[in-house]
């Protein structure tokens, strides 16, 4: 027998070591969880000490699974969906214990809703074109090693999303994730790993590091083998990341308003509007954060409201409110500064500090106000929902395209006129436009079509999917494989 080298030692080395993590032996009958362990080293899968490192090793998985087959990558994202199915409500869980923000189950429902609709190499079809001078091909690359920086917001969700969506494009990726998500987020990319390497994929497609910063995140953002960069955060690590110098794809801030004219089907509006702005209390980018209603149904609207597990607030009570949600106001149609604090609190919690208790089965208060009420143009992130009356329905549009600052992100309107409907999806112009339905429809929950947690409306990609991670390359022949 011919003597192993010492990078086949080291392979071995590594399979034992994985194989004593996970039974590979069986894939249907191990179970997708890793184990709270107290043995399990500390440096989980996939993480490591500096951004260098964790992309030098990022690289070298990528470069391994450009090996492999599509049918094999596609094996890869099969077991990836079959563990984040099994493991999105110990995520949620954990995510809900490290962030405090949002409801528990409401995350198990985001964790379940990117890894069934996230789409993967399915999307990533080639094209030919042939005629008399021959035959065109052209297909879709990967960019190489993805640099992503992901929130706090929804740290599992869009670590769950991005990686199918990047590694069915066949990229690796390297995240700097938030700080305050930092333990579930490294929990989440070590499950990822393993899952990879059940399936026969390489180690280190997914990389963190174990201390996310501003800085590392800065490091991240110029480093040189990081090919593309794929950010989710407010507007400074937006622009940041757009004057890297590098390719940028970026999820930014939004405030999406939603419309009801005197033709909506009013207590579906209410239902709708409820349902879409009170989900995990409401910390979601697309959900709808401020109502402008027609006066002549204003009235109709705030009693379906009541039926529907939501509270009206009265004035002073909104003032006192006022004093609890903001550190800072700024003045009329000005964005103001929302105590973090209350950022993804639940209501009862919110209304308790004015003196106000309301039952467990209340999801959102309304806030009747005037459009210049800092509310309307600020995306406050929890469930408080500012309600302004408007005298006809061509003032409602404008007064939302005004509130969402044109951000461009999302929208939602409740109208059964076609003109209507038609004049707001085109002054709005945004990457998520729903119609007669809930915000989260148009993240295909309630709603057709595929699911994305990057909805990068700054750089124009709107809802990202595989192909959002891909270059095109063409490949030309010519004068021949013409055959007819």
């Amino acid at each position: 027998m011919a003597s192993l080298t010492a990078e086949q030692v080291r392979l071995i080395a590594n399979q034992v070591v994985n194989n004593m993590r996970i039974d590979t032996s069986n894939t249907q009958n191990t179970p997708a969880v890793i184990p709270e362990d107290p043995s399990r080293p500390n440096v989980a899968a996939g993480v490591f000490s500096s951004i260098n490192s964790a992309v030098k090793a990022a690289r070298k998985a990528q470069v391994q699974l450009m090996e492999l087959s599509l049918a094999q990558r596609e094996k890869i994202i099969l077991n990836i969906r079959s563990w984040m199915t099994d493991n999105a409500e110990i995520l949620a869980r954990k995510a809900y214990e490290e962030t405090g923000l949002g409801r528990f189950q409401d995350k198990i429902i985001k964790n379940k809703l990117v890894t069934e609709k996230t789409p993967g190499t399915e999307v990533l079809k080639p094209e030919a074109v042939s005629g008399d001078r021959g035959l065109t091909l052209m297909e879709r690359a990967p960019y190489g090693v993805i640099g992503s920086i992901t929130p706090c917001t929804n740290p599992t969700s869009t670590i769950i999303c991005n990686t199918i969506g990047m590694l069915a494009a066949g990229n690796s990726v390297v995240f700097n994730v938030h700080p305050t998500a930092k333990n579930v987020s490294i929990y989440n990319i070590e499950l990822l790993n393993n899952a990879i390497i059940q399936a026969g994929g390489p180690e280190n497609l997914v990389t963190t590091v174990v201390n996310p910063s501003i800085q590392s995140a800065q490091e991240l953002m110029t480093h040189p083998g990081i090919n593309l960069l794929v950010v989710t955060g407010g507007a400074a690590v937006v622009k940041a990341a757009m004057t890297s110098g590098k390719r940028a794809i970026c999820a930014g801030p939004g405030n999406p308003p939603v419309v009801v004219d005197e033709t909506a089907d009013i207590e579906k509006a209410a239902k709708s509007i409820v349902n879409g702005a009170s989900m995990d209390n409401n910390i979601i980018c697309v959900l709808e954060k401020e109502i402008f209603v027609v006066e002549s149904v204003a009235d109709q609207l705030l009693s379906a409201f009541l039926r529907h597990n939501a509270v009206v607030l009265k004035t002073y009570e909104i003032e006192q409110l006022e004093k609890v949600i903001f550190d800072e106001m700024r003045g009329s149609r000005k964005p103001g500064k929302i105590n973090k604090a209350y950022i993804g609190k639940p209501i009862q919690e919110i209304l308790q500090k004015i003196g106000k208790h309301v039952d467990d089965s209340v999801k959102l208060a309304i806030a009747p106000v005037e459009i210049g009420h800092p509310l309307v143009w600020t995306e406050q992130m929890l469930p408080v929902m500012p309600l302004v009356r408007m005298a006809n329905v061509n003032q409602a549009i404008d007064a939302a395209r005004d509130a969402e600052h044109g951000f461009r992100h999302t929208a939602m309107m409740h109208s059964k006129n076609l003109d209507n409907l038609s004049r707001m999806a085109r002054v709005m112009n945004c990457s998520i436009f729903v119609k007669n339905g809930s915000s989260v429809a148009g993240l295909g929950y309630g709603g057709e079509g595929y699911c994305s947690f990057t909805i990068a409306s700054p750089t124009g990609e709107g809802l990202t999917h595989p192909i959002s991670f891909t270059r095109e390359r063409r490949c030309v022949l010519v004068d021949h494989f013409r055959i007819i």
